[in-house]
């Protein structure tokens, strides 16, 4: 196992003492400036193990970006703490040209479906698995199609462990193939039975360009929805924020049905909805949905959607499938349209305030009162490009990853790492992803693309997350490697 290189700037430190005569106060100078931002922390997973590990950088969670070097093409004079190594994956691994859509499970499991098919590894990245659908459907489809596996063309798609620990995954393949053209294929992993299925829909909306996807809270009376033990909710980005249009609703993972959203200027009937919650199972430290998602389960049943309404107001789906305005059991809304509970029932909130501001807000009283963490890049970003969240209430730690226009050179990619956010909001350490050397955008025509954020932490601590550099033309995920070891994360 290897530990992290401490920072070149310690070693010229301790350089210019010996070369003056300074050695004797090596230690104490190092300590002073380098705190011991790693103590406890090991390689639970060697490096050399996988195919592809690469060093990132680790600095204080409020250093620069150093000196962009046009010439080069590289970052100098970053104030570093110290380097570790993740492993790095490509497109091979569920992703596509654009895009990794990941997500993690209560087992350990890391999913993707950036690409065609729902693709997961069991044992942290070192072997993976992809479930394509047979020839034929299974039993119990409502619109039965066949297809030839591996020939539906390329594609996209979403997915989420839900809380009875089965997992809801949707698939799009646009483009004309021997299958078929624009195709809505629901696919549906079964924890009891440990097994996948899947079935064709099709949607009322024509190019259903990438779907966000969450549970459901059950036990679901969905009257001509059905019933279930959960209900898995699927939209169309480009529907949903174009004309509010585009949602799936479907009680058995397999076979879905239009469902209608309210308008956002509509007047509702209100329901309080109880937030304050005691400890959770640690499955809800795996039910957060992509933030695009804009919503949350609620432990008690439902759906919350904060800020929905043009007035501030929130939304709760009901576990009979309708329709409210909701507040807080205090009369109150949520602060962000992005929030989300872990096992902690911990309940995070984020607020993109401007262009180079965010703001972690934690409620630990079911969103009647908050904390707040401000990230302020303005010294070093134009602005925030993509952004995403996740929380492990097990482990008390919160992980925010940022991909921003900085402020001399491309796009930066970083993470930061709050342990214990329970006692203190504020980060302990950034992380660089990969080497901050490409600019790229979202949206189809844009020649190099990187859509949207996306990330997952495992049972183990370790934070995967996807991110953009010039050393692939499409998008890159990293797993970390490096941790605090058994009974550190509560130091």
């Amino acid at each position: 196992m290897r530990n992290p290189a401490r920072s070149l700037f310690a070693m010229l430190v301790v350089t210019g003492m010996v070369l003056s005569g300074c050695f004797a106060a090596e230690k104490q100078i190092i300590e002073e400036l380098l705190p011991d931002w790693d103590l406890g922390f090991t390689y639970i997973d060697n490096p050399d193990d996988h195919v592809d590990s690469r060093i990132y950088n680790v600095t204080s969670p409020w250093a620069g970006n150093g000196d962009w070097d046009p010439v080069e093409e590289v970052w100098l004079n970053r104030s570093l703490w110290g380097e570790v190594e993740w492993a790095v994956f490509g497109n091979e691994q569920g992703g596509n040209c654009c895009e990794h859509y990941l997500a993690g499970t209560k087992e350990g499991w890391i999913l993707n479906f950036g690409g065609e098919y729902p693709t997961w590894s069991e044992d942290r990245g070192h072997t993976w698995q992809e479930y394509r659908p047979t020839i034929l459907a299974q039993f119990g489809c409502l619109e039965w199609k066949p297809t030839v596996p591996g020939q539906e063309g390329l594609g996209e798609g979403s997915i989420v462990q839900a809380t009875n620990g089965d997992l809801i995954s949707m698939g799009w393949f646009p483009y004309p193939s021997t299958s078929g053209a624009d195709q809505f294929y629901a696919f549906f992993y079964d924890a009891s039975d440990e097994e996948w299925s899947w079935c064709y829909n099709r949607t009322p909306e024509p190019f259903y360009d990438r779907s966000w996807q969450v549970e459901v809270v059950g036990p679901i009376s969905g009257g001509i929805y059905g019933n279930g033990e959960w209900a898995s909710l699927v939209i169309s980005n480009f529907w949903h924020q174009v004309q509010n249009i585009g949602g799936q609703i479907s009680t058995d993972g397999l076979n879905y049905d239009y469902f209608p959203f309210p308008d956002r200027d509509a007047n509702l009937d209100s329901m309080t909805v109880n937030l304050n919650m005691s400890d959770l199972g640690p499955e809800w430290d795996y039910t957060k949905p992509h933030k695009e998602m804009r919503s949350f389960p609620v432990p008690g049943g439902g759906l919350y959607f904060p800020n929905y309404f043009v007035n501030g107001d929130d939304a709760y789906l009901d576990t009979n499938l309708e329709w409210w305005k909701a507040t807080t059991v205090g009369g109150n809304t949520l602060p962000s349209e992005y929030c989300s509970f872990d096992s902690s029932a911990a309940l995070h909130c984020v607020v993109k305030d401007n262009n180079t501001h965010l703001t972690h807000l934690l409620s630990l009283d079911g969103g009647e009162t908050w904390l707040n963490q401000t990230y302020d890049l303005t010294n070093d970003a134009t602005e925030i490009e993509e952004w995403e969240f996740h929380a492990n209430g097990d482990l008390d730690l919160f992980v925010l990853n940022v991909r921003y226009q900085s402020s001399e050179g491309p796009d930066i990619d970083v993470a930061w790492h709050v342990r214990e956010y329970s006692l203190d909001l504020a980060p302990d350490s950034k992380t660089f992803l990969g080497q901050g050397d490409l600019d790229s955008t979202s949206g189809a025509g844009a020649d190099i693309r990187f859509d949207f954020a996306s990330m997952g932490i495992l049972p183990d601590g370790g934070a995967f997350i996807a991110y953009h550099d010039a050393s692939d033309e499409d998008p890159l995920f990293g797993l970390e490697l490096y941790l605090p070891s058994e009974g550190h994360y509560l130091m």
